[in-house]
């Protein structure tokens, strides 16, 4: 087994026989940086979670076995240079690019924080350190994908939004938004990657309100804590000197607080113990 490259949170191996090893980790990144510290649990839980979705889900998708707690076995593919995501609602960088004038939603979107849209939105980026958001004409034209590409992933990633959020409504939450990742294994888009709270965002249904920050069950956590705090700000000045950002240090009661509530999100939706 050959070690090909340790991504922000987890490692890859080629096993050899077509097959890729994907081992979890505990570590966290927010904003495109790297913390030093490990949430404990985190990579068992993303590893469960990404057997839990591929095995749920109705589209063809890579996944071969779960190996362990941290490990999965998944068929190699040529992934597509596209992150495919759906916005359910009003929420994250959604709300200031719409403020910029970057993106145009339907005339009786209601634009009040962490309101539910119309319908789901598709919203890809590029898939790149910084990801930047594409419209169909410039996925085209940036030759990410062929014009039939660009229609079936954005059905398809509406269909399995909408398939994840009946899902997560049964099991008390709201799924506010989503992050897939496909690529193509024997001539047909295959969805890819993994999925977890660390490619969504998740809302407990019984603390939802219009108007607030909501309560998360996801990465958004930590990224709430930096914002807070203006490290967000920091992190884009640093940026634009061209210097790489520097990462605080998580506070314990941040780290405590993701565990329990990415354990708690996966035993509420999987019906499973960790």
């Amino acid at each position: 087994m050959k070690f090909l490259v340790s991504g922000k949170v987890k490692d890859l191996y080629d096993v050899g026989d077509g097959t890729l090893l994907f081992k979890f980790s505990d570590r966290v990144s927010a904003y495109d940086v790297k913390f030093n510290e490990n949430i404990p649990q985190k990579g068992k839980v993303l590893c469960k979670f990404a057997e839990f979705w591929f095995n749920k889900l109705p589209v063809p998708n890579h996944f071969v076995k779960r190996l362990s707690d941290t490990e999965i076995i998944v068929k190699k593919m040529q992934m597509l240079p596209i992150e495919c995501i759906v916005r359910g609602y009003f929420y994250g960088s959604l709300v200031n690019r719409w403020k910029k004038g970057e993106i145009t939603l339907p005339e009786n979107t209601d634009t009040t924080l962490a309101a539910k849209l119309l319908e789901p939105l598709f919203d890809p980026t590029t898939k790149s350190e910084h990801d930047i958001p594409v419209t169909e004409s410039k996925a085209l034209n940036m030759n990410l994908v062929t014009e039939e590409q660009y229609r079936w992933l954005e059905k398809t990633s509406v269909d399995i939004y909408k398939k994840m959020s009946a899902l997560a409504d049964n099991a008390g939450f709201i799924l506010a938004d989503l992050k897939l990742e496909f690529g193509i294994l024997d001539g047909q888009i295959t969805l890819g990657d993994s999925i977890g709270p660390d490619e969504y965002r998740l809302w407990p249904k019984n603390s939802y309100h219009v108007g607030k920050t909501q309560e998360a069950y996801d990465k958004q956590i930590l990224r709430d804590w930096l914002t807070e705090h203006g490290y967000q700000k920091q992190f884009e000045n640093a940026r634009d000197a061209g210097k790489e950002p520097v990462a605080p240090e998580i506070p314990k009661e941040i780290i405590l607080k993701m565990t329990e509530r990415y354990v708690a999100a996966y035993e509420k939706l999987s019906g499973r113990i960790l």
